[in-house]
């Protein structure tokens, strides 16, 4: 701790101020949120949503994406193109204004733009900041200019180059993120990347978004003319449809609000929410609006058409939302979010013109459908019986737990440590690796817990049924945090969960359930980073008295050619289950914190994740199938 006498002086001469873009560079999380990888992929955001907003004020139908192979990238739009002119009052270009001032732009005023997703001033300047050099051409009146900086600063003046062809307009921006700023090893990920284009090209209709990876050569292409209706039948696609998608589109106000949903034959609420065409991941007024629409007009239906009896109770908020896909879509000329990176939605006057909209949409279609109506309050009503039985399981399974010491199930191996910020729980399969884990653990901090065979599939299960699987039980009662309506993650026992399972087809499996489960039924757990995955070794290697543990498959081939080995005479010792490996080896290649590997578990994109898990392990048999034949040529080391 520091002494007073360390702090020697507090005067005038001591108050920092921090020029231009400093206090970008100096603090970057307040900016993009961070400097890991969601930060480097939010630089790309917030350059690709200024070409959005161009399609938003229907100036721009373009957009093309490039990620270089030295991780620069490109975003070029054929909008308007930034304004180039002089600024009156800074006698300075009006470019250079906006990517060197903070809170400099053209979103303030309301005369560029009606709608936008930026609305600080802040974007392209933080991006310029925490970059190393960032190129601009700008085609606008005619003319072609173009910029660099470098590190935030203009390295030359702003130039006329030429002509602008045949009347072009718009923007190409070229950036190389910088490497003393951002974590070490940080890379673009595609994946991450397609999904988020998906998602803007989804909400903003008509506009047309090419991405291109040169490091890999792949490339993905998205025009959605259907807006968020098409985006619901792309989620549902692999799930059984009860009705048509509703879709309801109003402007109250100047703030428009977009509506789409359906419901399926699944067990989970699929609903995602968008200011600005921005991915509000956090929700917000819009989302809360539209729950509370969905819920007190399904209510009122029901009771109109006495297809609730007057001694049932009301629908709740989880009945109406168990098997719901929606996307709501809000435009609204003064947006006020939560922070820079735009992860909830506050404005207040938001909820109750989503509630007005949502719930006269879903109104009207219950009158004119009634069909599909009954099929929908007939799936709310198997969902709150379903939900009282689990509630009755979940009351039994707590009040259970208390009586068998404080929730800690028998076959659970507890550490002393009573610290969830060093305690950690390793979920294993079978007693063989139970056995071995128990015995290769450091007992003051590492908890083991194994489980008998497959937990159940509770991608095709309501909480009632999951709730009375004994090995599901288990799981809860070992890390306290409940499950369902009574979920706490307050209550968790261990900072670290770690799903260690055999590297074979069986272990990849039961991997895959959990991560199912605790993607349905904990995902705060997941948004925390509280899962982790354990990556045990492929092989052991023993030459020359000197043994070597191989993760990979390009590892064991990198070390059989720098040792000089022949591939099909490599002393190699194959581990297809953990309970094959020995107490110390197990502590020494997949326990010790000092020499493991583990995998954080995160959710980069909750659709796409959704959409995974119900393709993998939903109902529907023909996508499962399209996929493993799709990446069949891809599979190495298959277990038969």
């Amino acid at each position: 701790m520091v002494g007073k006498e360390d702090l020697s002086s507090y005067a005038a001469k001591d108050i920092q101020v921090l020029e231009g873009l400093e206090a970008v560079r100096r603090r970057p999380g307040m900016y993009v949120g961070g400097t890991d990888i969601k930060a480097l992929h939010h630089l790309v955001y917030e350059v690709v949503d200024n070409s959005i907003d161009e399609a938003l004020a229907e100036y721009c139908d373009e957009i093309n994406i490039t990620i270089h192979p030295d991780e620069s990238v490109t975003v070029m739009d054929n909008g308007r193109g930034i304004p180039v002119d002089i600024h009156p009052e800074k006698n300075r270009p009006a470019l250079e204004l906006v990517m060197t001032l903070l809170h400099a732009g053209g979103k303030f005023g309301g005369s560029g733009y009606k709608v936008s997703g930026g609305l600080h001033g802040v974007g392209l300047s933080a991006v310029n900041a925490l970059s190393e050099w960032f190129e601009i051409t700008v085609w606008r009146d005619g003319k072609e200019y173009f910029q660099r900086y470098e590190r935030g600063l203009p390295v030359q003046k702003l130039e006329v180059v030429g002509d602008a062809p045949d009347g072009k307009t718009g923007t190409t921006q070229t950036f190389k993120y910088d490497e003393t700023i951002f974590n070490e090893g940080t890379s673009y990920s595609f994946d991450t990347l397609v999904q988020r284009f998906r998602e803007m090209a989804f909400v903003t209709r008509g506009v047309y978004i090419n991405f291109i990876d040169e490091r890999t050569d792949q490339e993905m292409n998205f025009y959605f003319d259907g807006g968020i209706t098409s985006f619901v039948r792309y989620l549902n696609r692999n799930r059984e449809k009860l009705h048509p998608v509703i879709h309801v589109e109003k402007e109250i106000n100047d703030i428009v609000v977009d509506a789409a949903f359906q419901y399926t034959d699944s067990y989970a609420e699929s609903v995602y929410a968008f200011a600005n065409t921005i991915n509000t991941v956090d929700g917000g007024t819009h989302l809360t609006g539209l729950r509370a629409a969905v819920t007190r007009t399904i209510n009122n239906y029901a009771r109109k058409k006495k297809l609730l009896k007057d001694s049932d109770p009301n629908f709740t908020g989880n009945d109406t939302r168990e098997g719901l896909t929606a996307i709501i879509s809000i435009k609204h000329p003064d947006p006020q979010f939560e922070s820079q990176t735009k992860v909830k939605l506050m404005n207040a006057e938001v909820k109750s013109l989503s509630q007005q909209v949502v719930g006269e949409g879903i109104e009207i279609f219950l009158e004119e459908h009634p069909s599909a109506a009954k099929a929908i309050v007939k799936k709310c009503l198997t969902s709150a019986r379903a939900r009282r039985a689990a509630r009755k399981a979940r009351d039994l399974v707590i009040r259970k737990s208390a009586l068998e010491s404080l929730t800690l199930p028998g076959k659970l191996a507890d550490c002393s440590s009573q610290d969830p910020e060093v305690s950690e729980i390793y979920i294993v399969e079978g007693d063989s690796a139970g056995g071995s884990a128990k015995q290769g653990r450091d007992r003051h901090f590492q908890a083991i817990l194994p489980l008998r065979g497959k937990i159940l599939n509770t991608e095709r299960a309501r909480l009632n049924r999951i709730l009375a699987n004994k090995e599901v039980k288990a799981l809860i009662s070992a890390l306290g945090v409940g499950i369902g309506e009574s979920f706490d993650i307050e209550g968790l026992r261990y900072g670290r969960v770690i799903i260690m399972t055999d590297a074979d087809v069986d272990g990849a499996h039961i991997r895959t359930l959990l991560l199912t489960f605790f993607f349905r039924y904990m995902q705060p757990l997941i948004e925390a980073g509280n899962l982790y995955i354990a990556q045990p070794p492929l092989y052991r290697l023993t030459y020359r008295n000197k043994i070597h543990y191989v993760y990979t498959e390009q590892e064991k081939r990198a070390l059989i050619k720098e040792l000089g080995l022949n591939a099909d005479k490599a002393p190699l010792q194959r581990y297809k289950g953990l309970g094959e490996m020995n107490p110390d080896q197990l502590w020494e290649t997949t326990m010790d914190p000092e020499n493991r590997t583990l995998l954080q578990v995160t959710i980069e994109d909750a659709a796409a994740a959704d959409r995974t898990f119900d393709m993998l392990m939903g109902k529907s048999v023909p996508p499962r199938r399209r996929f493993i034949q799709t990446h069949a040529n891809e599979v190495r080391n298959l277990d038969i």
